[in-house]
């Protein structure tokens, strides 16, 4: 099972290799990982999705807690919102650019570059779209794809707190 955990750390020089290195050294594979600042500029969100049952997740949650720089861990695989962005460059031909454009549509997907004989097209959504999409696009030829990590946010009210230890 995929589990996406949340972590808020101080946004200061070598957290993300420390919190990486804990990873390594626990053999946790990180799926996904996006980072970035929060509302505060002195702290950082960061996504982390890992594979593993709920014992690898309470072990990774200790194990995180553990790190000074980390201020809080939040489990968000479920009721959460999740998106990721990917941007697929895909050949193109006067016979089949049409009907990419009509897919790309269809997914809400942008055009954001046009070539002569290639498009780039940015695709945000939960991780079950952007692979429809991409399975879609492999029929033309993908010539380039990069995915961000998954960026996660619980549902309704409840506010991830950040406040002294």
């Amino acid at each position: 099972m995929k589990h996406v955990i949340a972590a808020l750390v101080e946004n200061k020089p070598g957290v993300l290799a420390r919190v990486s290195s804990l990873f390594r050294r626990r053999g946790f594979n990180i799926e996904s990982l996006a980072v970035g600042t929060t509302e505060r500029e002195d702290i950082s969100r960061m996504t982390i999705v890992v594979k593993g049952d709920d014992k690898t997740l309470e072990q990774v949650t200790k194990q995180l807690n553990k790190l000074i720089e980390v201020i809080k861990v939040s489990d968000l695989s479920e009721n959460s919102v999740n998106r990721m962005l990917a941007l697929i460059k895909v050949a193109v031909n006067v016979e089949n650019r049409g009907e990419i454009v009509e897919i790309a549509n269809i997914f809400r997907a942008r055009i954001v570059d046009v070539a002569r004989d290639s498009m780039i097209i940015e695709i945000t959504g939960d991780e079950e779209k952007i692979e429809a999409f991409t399975n879609l696009m492999r029929a033309y030829g993908i010539k380039e794809l990069v995915k961000t990590g998954i960026v996660s946010m619980a549902r309704g009210s409840k506010l991830v707190e950040v406040g002294a230890r």
